[in-house]
Formats: structure tokens, sequence, C-alpha cells
């Protein structure tokens, strides 16, 4: 599996700009409305940064800051930005993260990374949540 894809947006900061159905998103996981609500008013940056192998994806807002680490394939321990606590891996396809948390419910987030963007694409049950990050200068 070749990281080759990821080497021009590692240490590229992305802003969210836009969200779709996000709520509904949060509500299936079973968030709570206070912090559905302070989660969907926030505009999240996401960084991904590569040393030895290991990959960290931070997100940094007003709200919360949360931090993975991982091996492209190896499974991990996640507590996610809601608290629920989950076994992740993560794949690379194409120019796809490709992250699989399994918990309660499971979820899939696909990051697709470009230039000038990253889309994630997060799933749980029948939803389908958009959100879409720009590229901060």
């Amino acid at each position: 599996m070749s990281s080759e894809i990821l080497t021009g947006i590692l240490g590229k900061r992305y802003k969210l700009q836009t969200s779709e159905k996000f709520d509904e998103y949060m509500k299936a996981l079973g968030v709570g409305m206070v912090t559905r609500k302070m989660g969907s008013s926030v505009s999240p940056v996401v960084e991904l940064t590569e040393k030895d192998g290991t990959y960290t994806l931070k997100t940094t807002s007003p709200f919360k800051n949360t931090e993975i680490k991982f091996k492209l394939g190896e499974e991990f321990d996640e507590e996610t930005a809601d608290g629920r606590k989950v076994k992740s891996v993560c794949t690379l396809e194409g120019n796809k993260l490709v992250q699989v948390q399994k918990g309660e419910k499971d979820t899939t987030i696909e990051r697709e990374f470009s230039p000038t963007e990253m889309k994630a694409i997060m799933k749980v049950d029948d939803i389908v949540c958009t959100r879409v990050y720009k590229l901060q200068e």
C-alpha cells in the first residue's frame, strides 16, 4: 500500500466550509442535543501528518480538539469527539483515507483529499453526512 498520494496533503490544514446532515448523523449515534448544537456550530480545522509510518489526524475547534494516531491497516482504540469508545482501522483507497469505526454503532468516514479541499463522507445506518473542508492558505 503506497502513501505517496498523501505526500502532497500532509501538514496542510483544511477548515470546514459546508456540512450536510451532520445533526442527523450525530443523532443516529446517540449524541445529546447540547453536544450536537455545539458540534454543528463550529468549523473545525483538520490536519494530517505522518512520521515513521504513523499518521496523526488532528481536529481542532473552539469546542474540542481531538487527535488520533494510526498506522494504515492496523486496528486501534479511539475515543470519538462525542465520547464513544470504538475500534478503528484506517486504510488508503486511492486519494481516500477510509476509517471504519466499530462500536455500539458501526460508522465509516471517507476522507477524500485534493490539493484544495478535503471532503469527509460520514455514514451510519442509512444516513450519509457530507462535510467539505477548504485548504487554509
